[in-house]
This record gives C-alpha cells, sequence and structure tokens, in this order.
C-alpha cells in the first residue's frame, strides 16, 4: 500500500460579483484560493467606489488587468533579485578560487 495517501479534491464555492461558481481545490490549496476570492471581491469593491465602474464585464475586466499588471511587477522583482543573487555567488566562487590557488582577493 502507498505511504503517501493522495488527498481528495474539496469542493468549495466562492463568490465573484454576486454569483456563486463551485470550484475544485486540493485541500493544502484552500486558505489560498479563499483568500485570493477575498482580494478579488476586495478590488472589485474599490473599482466600484473610486471609478464608479458598475458593468460587471468592465469590473472583472479592470481588476484582470490590474493583477497582470501586479504580477509582471513581481516576475520582474524576482528576476532581478535572482540576477542579483548569482552576481554574488559569483564574485564568492571567484574569491574561493583565488584563496584556493594562493592569489591574493582583488
Amino acid at each position: 500500500m502507498n505511504k503517501h495517501k493522495i488527498m481528495e479534491a474539496l469542493s468549495i464555492k466562492i463568490k465573484i460579483i454576486d454569483r456563486m461558481y463551485p470550484v475544485k481545490v486540493q485541500p493544502e490549496d484552500e486558505t489560498f484560493v479563499r483568500q485570493a476570492n477575498k482580494m478579488l471581491e476586495e478590488r472589485i469593491r474599490n473599482y466600484q467606489k473610486k471609478l464608479r465602474i458598475q458593468d460587471q464585464q468592465d469590473l472583472l475586466a479592470m481588476v484582470a488587468f490590474d493583477c497582470l499588471v501586479e504580477n509582471f511587477k513581481i516576475k520582474k522583482q524576482d528576476i532581478s533579485q535572482a540576477d542579483m543573487l548569482m552576481q554574488k555567488i559569483d564574485a564568492w566562487r571567484e574569491a574561493m578560487e583565488q584563496i584556493l590557488q594562493g592569489e591574493p582577493s582583488k
């Protein structure tokens, strides 16, 4: 028998602009899905209040666009941080090679 039990997907309902949608999620993802749903509803309310957008399709389009822009920013930041870490690792590697070869560091 397999020691790792495969968890069954949970059936939950999420609400997006007054409509309920059934969603199946893994138990370990349920918290993330519910947090994402809450954040989505908050963004929709903010667009309704700040920009006075009432059309549901326009609201969803603006929120989707906003989320995509935010995603691109995060990815760019992650890439920049990864590049910076790689430069540091390369510098440390070079310094260690010089030390091992008996050369003074720069």
